[in-house]
């Protein structure tokens, strides 16, 4: 049985829509974010604030508003992608936002789908809408006239219209209380041609008969000569001193306001529709525009489909319009929505891009962006990055709820496209900036004298040390003296300890100082060289000076040296620890040596020592140290943590009894060392703070050692700072300020970005090369001419920053598209496995040749990595173009347009291979996507499902063959597919569905065998576009073992999961009663929304899926409806409380 949650939400943005959806409140910002309504409102700074999300048991396909009469708030009308309605608005009695009506398109399954998007226009007066879904038909609706159901819409008829393929439609404003509706179509299909046409939306005087859209029914008619026009802007009718007037002579009357305008890719139409007159103007730059909004009556933002905002001008004198003019006003992400907020705000709601917030400086012409809303969809390709368990012994633990799995996406689309980093950490909320400082080197918290909680902050730097005090109040003040302390020096270290006494050690000595009266007790100072490092407990200080000599001071009365250990030549300390639960012992780690010992503080001989160099021996160096009990107790000993200089973290489990050191662990949390501050919890527990280019904190969860990421990415050190204006918080340094946070008790998705400018179409990661592999496309515009070009990128797994040039693919005479990028490791010429990239790419023909270079559709390249730069191996032309790749040992498995085809390769030397044909096999359709396991390789075809291929080695001189083994009888527009489990694959297609089929070995006959059948399938209402396999060791008590990643075009990221045998009747019960209590925006039934649907079935529901995001949903109802899930569930209310957060803890 499969399982499905989102790791990292949908957050494209398709629709928006400024709405008065309060009384008595400003108009807010509403938008779909595929199955989630947001409400944003506008803030005085101008920016956007998210004030509530409303689920949508569907992905929604329309959003308009309506206006009731007489109402002070409007009614958002919402359209899913399965033909089901409602109305959400204002609930005057109750004091909410409800669901005013919900209804189905009965007629959906009778008839064919419009060649365009889902449209739905509104007229001027909110009253009457068209919903256009069907080709060649019309839904007409409007707002009730009878006072007790004005809240409510009725559905008015469905009409027949000749016009097939309407590009765009929308309302005109007219006078005559006759709404009055425009249609730019298109006549044929393959030749691209606009025409115009308006019609009176209804019969009668009252308007509740509904026009018939005949031919005699046309108000007015006209061809636009400009065939790429594909939007209508309906233009209002202006302030009183532009109203129209009237001139009887139609041979001399002129446009005036109350028109609409035809925008095309090369000219304007402005189109009076009462005076019969026309305005034109040509543009002086071609473009496509998407998406346009108004300013004011005159002026109008328009996007164009390459990231370019232009404000329409309709230029006027007095009410008569005279010109159009279209001008630059700036660039944004390619716009899917445009909204104004009104005060110059304008928003730009992106599905291939980042959403964004523009201030407009009409006078200027000019947009400022004020805001961004990110996003990382579209995703077209996504890899995981394994961040942990590179060596040492086996984890047992699930490495996405470790927090270092990072998932790297493809996002966006050419100028928005981008390389995106997701992975789940913690939070850390900025409470204030306590002052402008840089180069900080290290923090500590105080307790002045008689109080409980730290209200002392010392700051130290490179040549001094700064303190601060913290007032009850939250006041903060700078002294200039404090109980004798040291300024101007660095502070190495500063603690409280027992007895109100103070210890601070820094370059030059160490102080013993009574906090009291502020006089130093006692001090120590080497007698030569300075104090490198040091930690210290309420016993003991362990320090170093100069790197070569060791000491250790007891803390008594005075600071009394016990034991002093003279390295010499032999070795350097590089870094000291003591542990705040073992008393008598410290922690110790060398430079030459590359060892830790864990030592006797009285005697400075080592207990236990352990040697950190990995098997490559490249200068691992221990750069900072963590003992400490991080886990609870009773579910295991202290853990000691070791940052190396090159980024890892190796951990070792510690013995209680004798401090043995066994389990070694390595992690990779960045390229540079990591600094590690313990942060104390309940219990004796502590967390491990680590600050890097990605900080992490270190936790203990569900009986394991949890790393997350942390947002502070420019932490340089920190330290805990429990104050009475600021409790459980920490204080954070960054390279230019010091701050006071609060971290998150959760995980949430974090986002590196690494913008592209181009779309990142493929992705491939190297962990040899620490590298990714990269095919983009990029689009740009030069002379008035579209040119597309090909290329492959290494970008370093780390930072996101690119490694040497670009490898460009052909442009001349034609043009050569990347279609697969693969990562292998293939034997050399010398017979070792080197890494290697492989690409599949496609020619673009725009016409047949016979020339005999034409009949080359696609080429193999593999490339190798010298230095950071790619160079080319070898390469294969194809007569195909190459869709997807895939290796098999040390074999090529190549998907061209119509076959399956098995490469051996051979190199014979660096800079050359010989890569041969083995076996073929031919494809129902079209492979869209392979996945190979063992010698199994199972093909994802276009239209027809999923087929699996075994690949046959060659016996007694017979050749290599690729056999089908079995197959999925059933139209499926397949998308993606992934091996999961044994005999079982993963499968998406093109209208979100997902289905988990399995292979029949136990079948009776041998076309039961062949036929491979459905174990688990479910909607998921995104397009997935690609999935990415995981193997991870889950605990024998685990609910899900996670097996798969998926990326949608919606910007969505899902873990996918089997779930385990003895939970699989209890989840299906508790989702099925879930979903008989649960209520969600729209009133729609979860078995509808998450049933499976093609073009020739449709289920009653989910089959044998579990919806993991749908189950968070019983933690946010309330005691009594958990009671009602839970009766004769067998589990108790509080158990399953328990198991969905354990379940929703895994993303």
């Amino acid at each position: 049985m499969a399982y499905i949650a989102p790791i990292h939400r949908p957050n494209s943005v398709r629709h928006a829509l400024r709405v008065n959806l309060f009384p008595n409140e400003d108009e807010c910002l509403i938008i779909a974010k595929t199955n989630r309504l947001e409400i944003w409102k506008l803030e005085e700074t101008g920016t956007l604030v998210h004030t509530d999300t409303k689920a949508v048991n569907g992905t929604v396909s329309i959003l308009q508003k309506l206006r009731p009469r007489d109402s002070e708030t409007d009614l958002v009308f919402v359209g899913t992608d399965r033909f089901h309605y409602f109305t959400w608005g204002w609930n005057a009695t109750d004091g909410g936002l409800d669901t005013v009506d919900s209804f189905f398109d009965i007629h959906e399954k009778h008839m064919r789908d419009a060649q365009s998007q889902d449209m739905c226009a509104v007229d001027p007066t909110g009253r009457f809408m068209v919903v256009l879904l069907w080709e060649g038909v019309i839904n007409v609706l409007r707002m009730h006239t009878v006072k007790s159901k004005r809240q409510n819409v009725h559905w008015m008829d469905q009409i027949r219209v000749s016009e097939l393929f309407i590009k765009c439609a929308t309302f005109l404003h007219v006078e005559t209380g006759h709404p009055k509706i425009a249609f730019l179509y298109q006549t044929q299909t393959d030749i691209p041609d606009s025409q115009l046409v308006t019609y009176r939306l209804t019969a009668d005087d009252k308007n509740t008969e509904v026009s018939r859209f005949e031919i005699r029914d046309q108000v007015d008619r006209m061809e636009i000569e400009d065939p790429g026009a594909s939007m209508l802007i309906p233009v209002g009718r202006g302030e009183e001193d532009q109203k129209r007037y009237i001139i009887r002579n139609a041979s001399t009357a002129r446009a005036q306001l109350g028109g609409l305008i035809v925008v095309g890719e090369t000219r304007l139409l402005y189109y009076d529709d009462a005076a019969k007159t026309k305005v034109e103007a040509g543009l002086q730059e071609s473009s496509i525009f998407v998406a346009w909004a108004e300013y004011d009556v005159s002026h109008y933002f328009i996007g164009d489909d390459y990231g370019t905002m232009w404000l329409l001008e309709i230029l006027l004198d007095g009410a008569v319009v005279t010109g159009l003019q279209m001008t630059k006003i700036g660039t944004t992400s390619r716009a899917s929505s445009l909204v104004y907020m009104g005060n110059n705000v304008l928003f730009v709601g992106s599905h291939y891009g980042d959403s964004q917030v523009f201030e407009f400086d009409l006078g200027n012409k000019l947009l400022y962006q004020i805001q961004t809303l990110n996003s990382i969809g579209p995703i077209l390709d996504l890899n995981i990055m394994d961040m942990g368990n590179r060596e040492g012994e086996g984890q047992t633990t699930n490495e996405y709820s470790s927090g270092q799995a990072r998932i790297v996406t493809g996002s966006g689309v050419y100028k928005d496209g981008s390389l995106r980093s997701v992975r789940s950490g913690v939070g850390l909320d900025d409470l204030g900036v306590l002052a402008d400082m840089e180069n900080v080197r290290a923090l500590f918290s105080l307790k002045s004298c008689g109080t409980s909680k730290s209200d002392t902050l010392v700051v130290s730097f490179l040549t001094e040390t700064r303190i601060f005090t913290f007032s009850p109040g939250g006041e903060i003040e700078e002294v200039e003296e404090f109980s004798g302390m040291i300024f101007r020096e660095q502070t190495l270290l500063a603690r409280n300890l027992p007895n109100n006494r103070l210890l601070q050690v820094t370059t030059t000595s160490a102080l013993l100082i009574d906090l009291e009266s502020g006089v130093v007790v006692s001090s120590w100072r080497p007698a030569e060289g300075q104090i490198t490092n040091v930690a210290a407990n309420d016993q003991w200080i362990l320090l170093s000076v100069d790197g070569r000599v060791l000491l250790s001071i007891q803390i008594q009365q005075d600071l009394v040296r016990v034991e002093q250990n003279d390295l010499e030549e032999k070795d350097q300390v590089a870094c000291v620890h003591l542990p705040p639960e073992y008393l008598n012992f410290g922690v110790i780690g060398f430079w030459k040596s590359g060892t830790i010992s864990i030592v006797d503080l009285k005697t400075l001989q080592s207990i236990h020592g352990e040697n950190l160099r990995r098997k490559d021996d490249n200068a691992s160096i221990p750069r900072d140290i963590a003992l400490a009990q991080v886990l609870p107790p009773h579910l295991g000993g202290p853990t000691l943590f070791v940052a190396m200089e090159d980024g890892f973290v190796i951990t070792f489990n510690v013995s209680k009894t004798d401090l043995a050191l066994s389990g070694r662990k390595s992690i990779v949390l960045g390229t540079r060392q990591a600094r590690l501050q313990l942060l104390p919890r309940a219990s004796g527990i502590y967390n491990v703070f680590a600050t890097s280019e990605h900080p992490s904190l270190i936790y203990g969860a569900e009986g394991r050692i949890v790393y997350s990421a942390v947002t502070a990415d420019d932490a340089t050190c920190v330290c805990p700072f429990d104050s009475e204006a600021y409790p459980d918080s920490v204080v954070v340094a960054t390279e230019k300020e010091v701050k006071i946070s609060l971290i998150d008790t959760e995980r949430r998705t974090h986002v590196q970005p690494l913008p592209m400018g181009e779309t990142v179409r493929r992705i491939a990661y190297s962990r040899t090369e620490r590298a990714f592999g990269l095919g983009c496309i990029s689009r740009q515009v030069i002379n008035n001419e579209e040119v597309i070009t090909s290329s492959f990128k290494l970008v370093d797994e780390v930072v996101l920053k690119q490694l040497g040039d670009d490898f460009i693919l052909d442009t001349s005479p034609r043009v050569e598209m990347v279609e697969a990028v693969i990562r292998a490791e293939l034997p050399d010429s010398y017979g070792n496995l080197a890494e290697r990239f492989i690409v599949g790419t496609s020619y673009i023909d725009e016409e047949q040749s016979t020339a005999p270079q034409d009949t080359i559709r696609g080429r193999i390249l593999v490339l190798g990595v010298d230095k950071g730069a790619p160079y080319l191996v070898s390469s294969r032309n194809l007569k195909g173009a190459c869709r997807c790749l895939g290796v098999m040992d040390d074999m090529i498995v190549a998907a061209l347009a119509k076959t399956i085809i098995l490469y051996s390769y051979t190199e014979t030397s660096s800079t050359s291979a010989e890569i041969k044909k083995l076996a073929s096999y031919r494809s129902a359709t079209y492979p869209v996507d392979l996945a190979i396991e063992g010698n199994i390789i199972a093909v994802a075809d276009l239209m027809k499902s999923m087929t699996l291929v075994e690949y046959k080695p060659p016996i007694d001189g017979q050749q290599a063959s690729l056999v089908e083994v079995s197959r999925h009888y059933e139209a499926i527009w397949a998308t993606a597919i992934s091996h999961v489990n044994q005999e079982s694959w993963l499968e998406s297609d093109t209208q979100g569905n997902l289905l988990v089929l399995r292979r029949n070995t136990t079948g009776v006959t041998a076309q039961d065998k062949h036929n491979m059948e459905v174990t688990s399938e479910i909607n998921l209402g995104e397009m997935v576009n690609r999935i990415r396999k995981v193997t991870v060791d889950s605990s024998e008590n685990a609910i899900i073992i996670p097996r798969a990643f998926l990326g949608t075009t919606e910007g969505g990221v899902y873990l996918f999961g089997l779930v385990a045998p003895d939970y699989q009747d209890l989840l299906i019960r508790f989702q099925n009663r879930l979903a008989d209590v649960v209520e969600t925006t729209g009133s729609i039934l979860f078995s509808r929304y998450r049933s499976f649907r093609t073009e020739e079935r449709e289920s009653d529901g989910p089959f044998r899926f579990i919806d993991g995001e749908f189950l968070e949903r019983f933690l946010d109802i309330d005691e009594e409806r958990q009671t009602e899930v839970c009766e004769g569930l067998g589990p108790d209310v509080e158990a399953m409380r328990n198991l969905v957060e354990e379940l929703k803890r895994m993303h």
